[in-house]
Order: structure tokens, then C-alpha cells, then sequence
């Protein structure tokens, strides 16, 4: 059912013992000649069309975009973290944030920036080609205001991505504050967004050590079917969810001879 329909949203995942109960009434209200037979064909007709569509591996397919997780007024949900660099020649400097984004979360672009800037040659990218190109960090559904620190390794791991121009592992989602020496602190809402990773089809979740003991409150279907890593800096991060580097190596970084890899609007 769910490979056919995806699952439903946090707020409403009691609607998925629901769905045998719309089948039944379908059933029983209609002119069908008994046994029904029910599949993926004709599944949609009878409880609706999936409101939920997975959509990570194509948001992340370029380098420059990360998935992270986030608590709603409805439960948990999917973000994405878009970041560009723009071409030396078009000038300016500095970092342009849109998507609506409250101070704290503005904050945490500033510390991501921060931490890539100090720790570039440790980390082999690119920081360097920072000092003559603006970065734009954008979180789609502009129309949503956002805030909170848990999207800082999600800011981290975007602009990694599109510094080193390794894309980010599409079953991949995290969550997470960074601070300035790359430690990855504690947040809140993880039953909702390991729930939210869980319907978006994400297997892998990374996030913080000091929420280990929040595992304890997600459902254990959910929990048994993500793999869940608990990091406590941003270096653990980074390997664990960019693409291996290219085998061209730095040429095809933004920077280094080769275009710069941006991810497409949403």
C-alpha cells in the first residue's frame, strides 16, 4: 500500500489503519461483484491518490542540496537546503539567505559558513573560491516562515556539497545544531522528524549523540526500518552523507576550471 500511495503525514498516521475501513465502505457501497480483487492499479480509486510524494533523490541529484528534517504545526516534514555560488565575474561577496528564515536559523547559515571557512583545508574544500563569490542559501516553500538551529548541518553538509561538488546520498536526511568548532548539538521533535524521514522513503537519518535516548519514543516499525547514526561532530557528518569524490577530481569543483553546480529551483 504504501509503495503505491506513499504514507501519510505525522499528523495523520493513524489514517494508515484507517484505510482498510475506506476500502471496505468503497466495497460496500459500490456495484462491484465479490471477491474484489484490490492492487496498485485500481488501489487510488479506492482510498485517493498519495498526498505525500518522496522527492529527495531528485531535489539532491546536484551537488549544493542537502535534505534536512523539521518539526510542523502538523507533525515532522522534509526541508531542503539549497546553496549557489555565484560566478566571480558578477562580483560581491558575502551570503544572501531567502526562504523566509527567522534569525536563529539565519544565525545558523552564518555558522556554517564559519565553520567551512576555518576548517577548509582540514576538510580538502575549496574555501578559498569564497573570498570573490557570494553564496545563496535558500530553504524552499518561501511562503512557510522557518526557524530553529536544527537545520545547521543541513546548512553545513549544502554548501560542503557544493564546494567539493560531491553530491549529498539521496536516502539521507539529518538533523542537527552545529556550533563553530563543528560540534553537532541536541534539538527537539525527533519522533516527528524520524517519522517524516520514514514517509519521505529516507533509510538513513543522522542525528545527534545527546538524542540517543529519543529513539526510545519513535515506533518501532519506524525505527527498525531507518538506519540511524549518532554523530557528535560535523567531519562524521560530511562522510557520511556526501557522494564518494569524483574521480576528476578538483577540476569539476566550483572554482576549478568547471562549472559551478547549482541546484534547480524549487
Amino acid at each position: 500500500m504504501r509503495a503505491s500511495l506513499g504514507s501519510p503525514a505525522t499528523s495523520g498516521v493513524i489514517a494508515t489503519f484507517l484505510y482498510p475501513v475506506k476500502i471496505v465502505a468503497r466495497v460496500a457501497l459500490g456495484e462491484a461483484t465479490l471477491p474484489v480483487t484490490i492492487d496498485a492499479g485500481n488501489l487510488p480509486g479506492y482510498i485517493g491518490r498519495p498526498r505525500h510524494t518522496p522527492e529527495s533523490a531528485e531535489r539532491t541529484a546536484l551537488p549544493g542540496v542537502a535534505t534536512g528534517l523539521a518539526v510542523t504545526g502538523a507533525g515532522g516534514d522534509v526541508l531542503f537546503v539549497e546553496a549557489s555560488l555565484a560566478d566571480p565575474e558578477t562580483g560581491g561577496a558575502g551570503i544572501t539567505l531567502t526562504g523566509q528564515l527567522g534569525d536563529v536559523m539565519k544565525e545558523s547559515a552564518q555558522i556554517a559558513l564559519s565553520y567551512l571557512r576555518s576548517r577548509g583545508v582540514e576538510l580538502e574544500l575549496p574555501v578559498g573560491d569564497l573570498a570573490d563569490r557570494g553564496v545563496h542559501v535558500h530553504i524552499p516553500a518561501g511562503a512557510v516562515p522557518k526557524d530553529g538551529p536544527s537545520a545547521g548541518v543541513t546548512m553545513t553538509t549544502a554548501l560542503a556539497s557544493l564546494l567539493s561538488g560531491r553530491p549529498v546520498r539521496a536516502d539521507v536526511a539529518m538533523t542537527g545544531e552545529v556550533s563553530l568548532t563543528g560540534r553537532v548539538l541536541p534539538i527537539g521533535g525527533v519522533k516527528q522528524k524520524l517519522l517524516a524521514a520514514h514517509r519521505a522513503g529516507i533509510t538513513t537519518v543522522l542525528l545527534p549523540a545527546r538524542n540517543g535516548p529519543d529513539l526510545d519514543d519513535v515506533p518501532a516499525p519506524v525505527r527498525d526500518a531507518l538506519t540511524v547514526h549518532l554523530v557528535t561532530d560535523v567531519r562524521e557528518v560530511l562522510d557520511l552523507a556526501l557522494e564518494p569524490a569524483f574521480a576528476t577530481g578538483r577540476a569539476d569543483r566550483p572554482g576549478h576550471g568547471g562549472r559551478s553546480s547549482t541546484p534547480l529551483a524549487a
